[in-house]
C-alpha cells in the first residue's frame, strides 16, 4: 500500500512538474518539485530496506530526522522572508535612494525591474529632494546596462535626470551596495548612520537587508510586488534557498 501511495504521489509531482515548467518564470518551482519527487523515492527505498535489518532502521531515523530539521529551517526562513517583504516603510524619510537592478530584455526592463521602477516612481514622488542611485551593470543578453535602462524609464516618466546617479559596474547585490555606498559617500551621504531607501522586489527585501548590513548600509526597504501572483510564489520559494547560500557562502 505504501509503495502504491508513493508511486501515485510521484506521478502527481511529475505531472505538476510538467505543468510548471511550461509556465514562464516558474523554472525553480519545477526543479523544487523534481527534488521533492527524488526525496519521496529515496524515502520509499529506505522504508523498504528498513524491514530487513537494524542498520537500515537507524538510517531511516537519521534520514527523517534530518529531513524534518531541514523543513523546519526552510519554513522558518520562508516566514522571515515573507514578513520582511510585507513591511512597508515608504512613508519614512531617507538620506538617499538606491534602486537595485534586475534583468533587461534588450533595452526594455524585465517584469521584475519594471515593478521596481514603478515602486521607485511612487517613492520619489513623495520624497522629491534626495539623490537616487540606479545600480546595475550589463548582463548576458542585455544591450544596455541595467542602470541606463532604469535611467531611461524614470526620466521618461518625469523624473529629473539631475537627481539620478548611474552605477553601471555592479553584477550582483553585494556589488550593488558596495558601489552605491561609494558613490553616495562621495556626495556626502552618511550611509552608516542615515537611512537609505532601497527599492527592490518584495521577495528580495530580506536578503537585501542581510547584504546591506554586511556592506555597512542602513537599509529601509521599499518593496515592489510582482503583478503576477504565481511568479511571486516561485520567487519567494527560491529566496529561502538563496538566503541560506548568502548566509553561508557570500
Amino acid at each position: 500500500m505504501k509503495g502504491r501511495w508513493c508511486a501515485a504521489l510521484m506521478c502527481a509531482l511529475a505531472g505538476a512538474l510538467l505543468t510548471v515548467v511550461r509556465v514562464w518564470g516558474m523554472r525553480f518551482s519545477g526543479w523544487l518539485l523534481l527534488g521533492a519527487a527524488a526525496v519521496i523515492a529515496l524515502s520509499a527505498l529506505i522504508d523498504a530496506r528498513a524491514e530487513k535489518g537494524q542498520p537500515w532502521r537507524w538510517l531511516r531515523r537519521a534520514f527523517y530526522g534530518a529531513l524534518s530539521m531541514l523543513l523546519v529551517l526552510l519554513t522558518s526562513i520562508e516566514v522571515y522572508v515573507v514578513s520582511k517583504g510585507r513591511e512597508d516603510f515608504t512613508a519614512l524619510p531617507s538620506e538617499a535612494v538606491i534602486v537595485l537592478g534586475a534583468g533587461v530584455n534588450g533595452r526594455e526592463p524585465s517584469l521584475a525591474l519594471k515593478s521596481r521602477l514603478d515602486a521607485a516612481l511612487a517613492y520619489l514622488e513623495e520624497h522629491p529632494d534626495i539623490p537616487v542611485v540606479l545600480t546595475g551593470g550589463k548582463g548576458y543578453g542585455e544591450e544596455i546596462t541595467e542602470a541606463r535602462c532604469m535611467y531611461d524609464y524614470l526620466t521618461g516618466h518625469g523624473v529629473e535626470g539631475e537627481r539620478l546617479i548611474l552605477e553601471e559596474q555592479a553584477l550582483n547585490t553585494a556589488e550593488n551596495f558596495a558601489c552605491s555606498r561609494a558613490l553616495l559617500s562621495e556626495r556626502g551621504v552618511d550611509v552608516e548612520n542615515g537611512l537609505v531607501a532601497v527599492v527592490t522586489n518584495d521577495f528580495h527585501v530580506a536578503r537585501s537587508k542581510l547584504i546591506a548590513q554586511r556592506q555597512g548600509v542602513r537599509m529601509l526597504g521599499v518593496p515592489a510586488p510582482l503583478p503576477w501572483k504565481h511568479l511571486s510564489v516561485n520567487y519567494y520559494l527560491r529566496e529561502s534557498f538563496a538566503m541560506v547560500k548568502t548566509f553561508l557562502f557570500d
